[in-house]
C-alpha cells in the first residue's frame, strides 16, 4: 500500500473541496491513485463533489472583524476562483464569519499541514506517554484522538464554529466545503493575522 502524504490529500482536497478525511480514505482506498480516489469521493458524496482539477483560486476578499472593546481585531483573506464570486453575498459573508470566529476561538494555524512537525510530534509523544498504562494495541489510537482534538483546538478549518446554533455545530472546514459547493468554485481560507492589545 503506498504512503499517502498529507501534500497528497491537500492536493486532492483542493481539486475536489472534500474533507480532509474524506479525501485521506478515498487515497488509500485507491491506493494513491488520484483519478480513482475523485470517482470515489463522487460516488460517496454525489454532486457535490466536482474535479476542480487545477482550477485556482486567485480571487477573493480580505474581510476584517473588530470586537466591540477594541482589544481583539481580525483580517482574514478567502480567495475563490473568479471576481464574480469574491463579491457574491454569500462568500463575503463566509469571510466575515471566519473572522469573528478567529477572533473568539484563536486558531494558531489555517490546516493541520501548517502545523510544524516538530509541535506535532512533541503532542503526539505526550500524548502517547499519557496513554503508557493503556493496553498496547489502544495506545496508537488514543494518541491519534487526542491528536485530533488538539487540532480542533488550534486549527481553523477543524475547529467548530464558535457559533454553534447559528452554524450547526459544522466545523470551520465544513462551512467553507458548503460555500464552496453552493458558488461552485474553489474556496480556500489563505492565512489571517489576529491583534490583541498587549500581546
Amino acid at each position: 500500500m503506498p504512503e499517502i502524504s498529507a501534500k497528497d490529500v491537500k492536493a486532492l482536497r483542493d481539486r475536489t473541496g472534500a474533507g480532509m478525511m474524506d479525501c485521506k480514505k478515498a487515497l488509500t482506498d485507491a491506493d494513491g491513485d488520484v483519478d480513482r480516489a475523485i470517482e470515489l469521493l463522487r460516488v460517496k458524496q454525489g454532486k457535490r463533489i466536482e474535479d476542480r482539477g487545477e482550477r485556482v483560486a486567485s480571487e477573493g476578499t480580505v474581510q476584517t472583524y473588530l470586537h466591540h472593546n477594541a482589544k481583539i481585531g481580525v483580517i482574514v483573506e478567502v480567495d475563490c476562483e473568479t471576481d464574480f464570486v469574491a463579491r457574491n453575498d454569500e462568500f463575503v459573508s463566509f469571510a466575515r464569519e471566519v473572522a469573528a470566529h478567529i477572533a473568539a476561538a484563536a486558531p494558531r494555524w489555517v490546516t493541520q499541514e501548517e502545523v510544524p512537525a516538530e509541535a506535532r510530534e512533541a503532542e503526539l509523544r505526550v500524548f502517547e506517554q499519557e496513554a503508557a498504562d493503556r493496553p498496547e494495541e489502544i495506545r496508537a489510537k488514543i494518541a491519534e484522538g487526542k491528536l485530533a482534538k488538539w487540532y480542533s483546538e488550534l486549527v481553523l478549518l477543524d475547529q467548530p464554529h464558535v457559533n454553534t446554533d447559528k452554524h450547526e455545530g459544522k466545523t470551520i472546514g465544513e462551512l467553507q466545503q458548503q460555500i464552496a459547493a453552493t458558488t461552485g468554485e474553489n474556496v480556500v481560507v489563505r492565512r489571517f493575522s489576529r491583534f490583541v492589545v498587549g500581546e
